[in-house]
């Protein structure tokens, strides 16, 4: 045994460091070891073509949890976030589009030239989804409620109908009796991968992306150097709070005697003790993975396997010789006007029709895209007067029906470029060279299962007291001394640092009691 701590955090995701914070904070000896050379798992800024560094992964903060950000004092460690407003443009293939803004008025004025009912409806859209947004914000950094407890919360509240909503009534449904407008219905609904539009619970599962209502806007938008910014200000953060952190550390294995975690193995084969060892990593890569085969009840890791990660994304990365045109929604003076974010999803249809394809094990063939070309706001990303562009494209199969990734790649790309052609024609031209991190690609690179960015999809029977599932939601697991601190654990996913702020309140109210 060459070290021995506390804790071990496995995983230097932004959770994992978020975790090891709070515990340093409360005296404890923690070491976090991360397989890669850098911290951050999915949150980090990597140089991926010569000169030019972008988020590879996750790319916008919109929900990280102000206590978070304030008990770690990030921006004294480096943190700092350039303003997003507006917060994107909605292009649609008629031509027609709009900037969304803070000001919900400013918003519904620029849609009323679509659509006078829809501007109208606009602001009781939004309403409806903060309430909804603050419903979830509640137990945020609490222990995962049960729906038994959200709705016992709620009644006699005027949360009670807005909870009632999120329940039993689709998105879509919701959606379909605000506007009139189908392109701005999907533009109000977004291009969040939370699973079929017209399912009851969807509106539920939607509802957490919409926190972002709730986020103050000095916390909302691109963070300067790319999301790395956030994860290297916690690193150093917990640097101060006396945390060691380790990186190109592969955790192989955690050490299991008698059902109680005792540390962890490496693949170097080196030994690292701790009675408190906390995961990262997502639910089944801790479970099938990490820890040892029979340390688990069959009926357990059998439960963990049906967990379902049947949604992942890709994320197309360019270099870009000059901006592309979008001189059709911003006129002939569009580089002024370029937002860092472009929101493309033209319909319900075209959301529903993506899902499908990925439930069908083929890449989709109705993109549903979020563009961002933050080195409008940013110059610390490429040379002076250069730009690079990321799409995230939602609902992907993790593994194809047939072939591999691998076998499609260049294909795939073709086609995300060529779904962006309608809106800017000169695309093609502007880029200069492109890759695509397939969910294949962002498993192996992050390590996320099935490359599954929120570990877990994101469906009602695994949120709250189901998450990662029931029985097992408070950040324990069944061997003592073992916690999830990631994504896989409640709240869920996007850049919060909540699950890890959660696990690390679990552990010291077990040290403490």
């Amino acid at each position: 045994m060459s070290d021995h701590a506390d804790c071990i955090v496995i995983g230097a995701g932004h959770n994992g460091l978020v975790a090891a914070n709070y515990l340093a904070r409360a005296g404890l000896k923690v070491i976090v070891l991360e397989r890669r050379d850098m911290v951050g798992g999915a949150c980090v800024t990597e140089e991926l073509f010569p000169g030019r560094r972008m988020g590879s992964c996750a790319y916008i903060c919109h929900v990280l949890h102000e206590r978070v950000i304030n008990d770690l004092a990030l921006r004294k460690h480096g943190f700092e976030v350039l303003p997003l407003d507006p917060s994107g443009l909605f292009p649609f293939p008629d031509g027609s589009g709009f900037f969304q803004w803070h000001d919900d008025r400013r918003t519904a004025d620029e849609i009323a030239h679509i659509s006078k009912h829809d501007a109208r409806a606009y602001p009781e859209w939004v309403a409806f989804w903060r309430s909804a947004a603050g419903i979830l914000k509640r137990y945020f950094l609490a222990s995962p409620p049960t729906l038994a407890q959200m709705v016992a919360d709620a009644r006699g509240t005027p949360d009670e109908h807005v909870l009632e909503t999120l329940l039993t009534v689709p998105v879509k449904d919701i959606a379909d009796s605000m506007f009139e407008t189908d392109s701005i219905r999907a533009a109000g609904v977004g291009t969040g991968d939370y699973g079929a539009l017209d399912e009851p619970g969807s509106a539920l599962a939607h509802a957490y992306f919409k926190m972002s209502l709730l986020t103050p806007d000095e916390n909302y938008g691109l963070v300067r150097g790319g999301m790395g910014g956030i994860t290297q200000a916690m690193e150093r953060s917990a640097h101060a709070a006396g945390v060691t952190v380790r990186t190109g550390a592969d955790v192989q294995q955690v050490i299991v005697k008698k059902g109680e975690a005792r540390g962890v193995r490496l693949a170097s084969g080196e030994v690292v003790g701790a009675a408190v060892v906390l995961s990262n990593a997502d639910p089944k890569r801790t479970f099938l993975r990490l820890v040892p085969e029979g340390a688990l009840r069959p009926d357990f890791t059998d439960a963990v396997r049906r967990l379902k990660t049947l949604s992942a994304s890709l994320k197309l990365h360019a270099v870009l010789k000059r901006l592309p045109d979008f001189s059709r929604y911003l006129g002939p003076d569009y580089e002024k006007r370029m937002p860092p974010m472009i929101r493309i999803n033209p319909s319900l249809d075209n959301f529903v029709a993506s899902w499908r394809d990925a439930m069908s094990g083929v890449p989709t063939r109705h993109p549903l895209m979020q563009v961002q070309i933050p080195t409008v706001l940013d110059n610390t990303l490429a040379p002076d007067g250069q730009h690079v562009m990321s799409v995230w494209v939602t609902f992907q199969p993790p593994h194809l029906k047939s072939g591999s990734w691998a076998d499609v790649k260049r294909q795939v790309g073709e086609g995300v470029i060529a779904a962006l052609e309608p809106y800017a024609p000169d695309i093609r031209d502007c880029i200069e060279q492109w890759d695509v991190f397939t969910p294949e690609d962002i498993e192996e690179r992050v390590g996320m299962t099935d490359g599954n960015i929120r570990h877990l999809d994101f469906l009602p029977q695994q949120l709250f007291a189901n998450r990662p599932m029931p029985g097992w939601s408070s950040y324990r697991t069944p061997v003592k001394g073992l916690y999830l601190c990631g994504a896989g654990t409640h709240p869920g996913g996007e850049v919060t640092g909540a699950p890890g702020h959660n696990a690390a309140q679990a552990v010291l109210e077990d040290r403490s009691g």
